[in-house]
């Protein structure tokens, strides 16, 4: 298949590298500043993996008119797995269809999950020093359907904070407006979050039990503004690790 590149192509992509530049500089101490620093080698994360969560036969959180999570997961991480390409960071993604990642010889759905979460840690794990897990996902109470809003989660890495800081600092100015929500620790009890070994930062990007969240989440043009807002947090955070030395 060939792909015919346009002018208007171009001037989309440039206003988008520009947008995550600027963005990620405003946020970045709340001052513009350079959205990349002088890097060393050794600082310089190798490797972001862009994790959408569940897949295949097992959807995740559902919405009341039955879409499940794991596609929306997956259309938001592959448009920031092409921002962070755009701005030159190296990425692996865990899945790039809407499959679970199981090993052969699983075979009830909870062997399938547990299977799959145990290659998700090898992957990353796998993939050696100077790695960050971005893992997308979408949440779900619903027993209080009026709860909306994106928050991150980190595991116990320092590093892993900041990036959580910044990634909600940049989602409550744009999707949060008016709800601010407070980045917080993981629960020991997420697999993947707790047996990493790098680290790893996760993006609730929205609430299915939401009526009008969950409407939203699966549209094309609010997917791209979440990508855009992850992408622009994690530039920030990163650069902040920059400079402070603990990358």
């Amino acid at each position: 298949m060939f792909c015919i590149i346009t002018k208007r192509h171009v001037a989309m992509l440039l206003g988008l590298m520009l947008f995550v530049i600027l963005f990620s500089s405003i946020l970045w101490n709340g001052a513009v500043q350079p959205a990349f620093q002088q890097q060393s080698a050794s600082s310089r994360p190798s490797v972001v993996i862009i994790d959408p969560g569940h897949g295949g036969e097992d959807g995740g959180a559902v919405a009341a008119d039955g879409t499940v999570e794991s596609g929306i997961n997956l259309s938001i991480a592959l448009k920031v797995e092409e921002l962070l390409f755009l701005m030159g960071q190296e990425t692996e993604m865990t899945r790039r269809e809407d499959i679970s990642i199981y090993s052969q010889g699983a075979e009830t759905l909870r062997e399938k999950k547990v299977s799959d979460l145990h290659n998700r840690v090898d992957l990353v794990n796998g993939m050696g020093e100077g790695t960050v897990l971005l893992s997308i996902h979408q949440n779900s109470l619903p027993q209080a359907k009026s709860v909306h809003g994106a928050q991150v989660f980190y595991n116990d890495f320092p590093a892993a904070e900041t990036l959580a800081a910044s990634i909600q600092q940049s989602l409550n100015q744009s999707a949060n407006q008016g709800g601010e929500k407070a980045y917080k620790s993981v629960d020991s009890s997420v697999y993947l979050m707790a047996h990493i070994h790098c680290p790893g930062v996760l993006v609730e990007c929205g609430f299915l039990s939401n009526m009008e969240e969950s409407a939203l989440l699966q549209t094309e043009e609010y997917q791209r503004k979440l990508a855009l807002s992850v992408t622009a947090g994690y530039l920030a955070g990163s650069a902040a690790l920059y400079e402070e030395g603990t990358a």
